[in-house]
């Protein structure tokens, strides 16, 4: 395809499929502006705020401009973090409008072949098998356990690298073994008298990676009255594949999710991860013009609930003791938690019962850590910049401990931490290990 092919294909994909009505949604009210990450961080560029990059979507529809690297660059630089939905008078769903215009893109946009190669690797290798997510945890285990890390930073090897990455070797968790990966348990029962049937969403970095914070978390809704059922069936809520223009993806991941979980007679599908919950909940609209499956992900999404949220619909912070030693704790909301799932109160109603601790709030809590997804890898100067703004509220704050509740917020945070040179004041948790280990 040539460049004025691509550009072509390119916006008759804006006409035929961006929706018109959403985008006349927008008033250009600016309710978004201060609410936008990219827009403050980048001195108030109108192009990089969410009310400009509709008005762009609008005129490449419209044929009023051209699609171009400008544009590109503009939707390509949007973190996602939908902090401009909360405050639109209109009710825009700005992330729907995102999705589909970058799923559009990616149609038609020539890719080189190296890159090409690594989005197939990663989208249609990698993320939907878990297996293979098992595989490479377990080489980085091998990696961690063998020595190798050992050497590799000791040779000072990770110098080659830029600076963010070499960071990002050192936050790193302690992954679990392929045994214990592959022995999970598919049904646990409650502690004590059950109070609610629910399914787990393990998630495809939760259930590898962070392994141990999907235990946390099960034994806390075990002993809050849970029984449990984990369906071996499940894959990666497609997340990943949405937010970067993969949109068939993710529609081939949501239909497996939802066979996976709509026979178990749950009560709820509990998720501990912003990002893989915020994703689940759009699956109604993600399969709204298919006319087999709208009702069936209807009725998924009505089930979706943070943990968070269980734990105190069902008063565990009444009947547990939850005891920490001193310490001052702080929290970073994940943006999609926030943003899409509304689950706001809850964290923060758990860790104000928490005897021992003081809890204080940090300035702008709300505010993206710069993380989204693997934009700090694809985006790294403007991540690294939204991050140093989010140090600075959290270094205000002076807490020892920084809970957040999304596996990339916490990655991002303990790269703050590091970054700033904290390491030894300062830890980043997530908030399931947290409520554990105050348990304990």
């Amino acid at each position: 395809m040539t460049a004025l092919e691509e550009k072509y294909a390119i916006q008759t994909g804006f006409r035929e499929r961006m929706d018109e009505d959403e985008l006349l949604n927008c008033m250009r009210c600016g309710f978004c502006l201060p609410a936008c990450p990219t827009y403050i961080t980048s001195g108030y560029d109108e192009a990089q705020s969410p009310r400009g990059r509709i008005a762009l979507m609008k005129a490449v529809r419209d044929g009023m401009i051209e699609w171009d690297d400008d544009v590109d660059r503009s939707l390509g630089l949007c973190l996602g973090c939908r902090a401009c939905e909360p405050v639109c008078p209109a009710g825009v769903k700005y992330g729907h409008l995102l999705e589909e215009a970058r799923d559009i893109i990616q149609d038609y946009k020539n890719l080189s072949l190296p890159v090409n190669t690594i989005r197939k690797a990663i989208f249609q290798g990698l993320f939907p098998h878990q297996d293979r997510m098992q595989t490479v945890t377990g080489l980085l285990g091998f990696y961690q356990k063998s020595g190798l890390q050992t050497i590799v930073r000791k040779i000072g090897f990770m110098k080659l690298f830029p600076v963010h990455l070499a960071s990002m070797e050192q936050i790193l968790p302690k992954v679990p073994s392929k045994k214990d990966m592959m022995n999970r348990p598919r049904y646990l029962e409650p502690a004590g008298e059950k109070c609610a049937r629910v399914g787990f969403f393990s998630g495809c970095l939760m259930e590898t990676m962070f392994m141990d914070t999907n235990n946390s978390t099960l034994k806390l809704l075990q002993l809050a009255g849970c029984e449990i059922i984990i369906p071996k069936d499940q894959s990666c809520c497609g997340a990943l594949h949405g937010h970067s223009g993969e949109k068939q993806g993710s529609i081939e991941l949501a239909k497996k999710n939802i066979q996976a979980f709509e026979e178990l007679n749950v009560d709820y599908i509990i998720t501990n991860a912003g990002g893989c919950g915020a994703f689940l909940i759009d699956y109604h609209h993600l399969l709204s013009g298919d006319p087999e499956w709208a009702e069936r992900a209807r009725q998924f999404t009505e089930k979706i609930k943070d943990f968070t949220e269980i734990l105190v619909d069902l008063d565990f912070h009444k009947k547990a003791e939850l005891k920490l030693d001193h310490q001052i704790v702080t929290y970073q909301d994940s943006c999609h938690l926030r943003n899409v799932m509304k689950t706001f109160s809850a964290p923060r109603l758990l860790l104000s019962r928490i005897n021992g601790i003081t809890f204080k709030e940090m300035k702008d809590a709300g505010s993206c850590c710069g993380s989204a997804g693997i934009y700090n890898i694809v985006e790294p100067e403007m991540s690294m910049r939204i991050l140093d703004t989010k140090m600075g509220h959290t270094k205000a704050s002076c807490a020892d401990t920084v809970v957040t509740a999304n596996p990339g917020c916490l990655l991002q945070m303990k790269l703050g931490i590091v970054r700033e040179g904290m390491s030894d004041q300062m830890e980043a948790v997530h908030i399931a290990d947290l409520l554990l280990e105050a348990v304990q």
